[in-house]
């Protein structure tokens, strides 16, 4: 699984652009943290973050960079910052325009346990 999302997010840096990228480094973090590994987790949600500033990203992408955020704080413990990009999480994923989107974000934020 670490193989296939780094094979995943190294094919997008190659051939993609900004919105593939933080796809990309999303997915990555997602499966660290799965995985119960904070520390990757953490450096993957924060490429996430970063491309989303770098590149503009807002909507979708910057929900999701802060949902990755959350996990990864929480796998390390780090539970004030967990609950801080939670919040930023909820706050961006209400900007989600696209409804399906939108819906599908609140869902996967419902499955976050503070």
């Amino acid at each position: 699984m670490i193989h296939m999302a780094h094979a995943s997010v190294h094919h997008w840096l190659v051939a993609g652009k900004p919105p593939n990228w933080a796809i990309g480094e999303w997915q990555v973090s997602h499966v660290y943290a799965v995985l119960r590994r904070p520390e990757p987790a953490l450096y993957h949600a924060k490429r996430c973050l970063a491309v989303c500033r770098e590149a503009g990203l807002r909507d979708f992408y910057l929900a999701y960079a802060c949902e990755a955020l959350t996990r990864a704080f929480l796998v390390a413990g780090r539970r004030r910052e967990a609950r801080r990009f939670f919040e930023l999480a909820k706050r961006a994923g209400k900007a989600i325009k696209e409804e399906d989107d939108r819906k599908l974000f609140e869902q996967d934020l419902r499955t976050i346990r503070l």
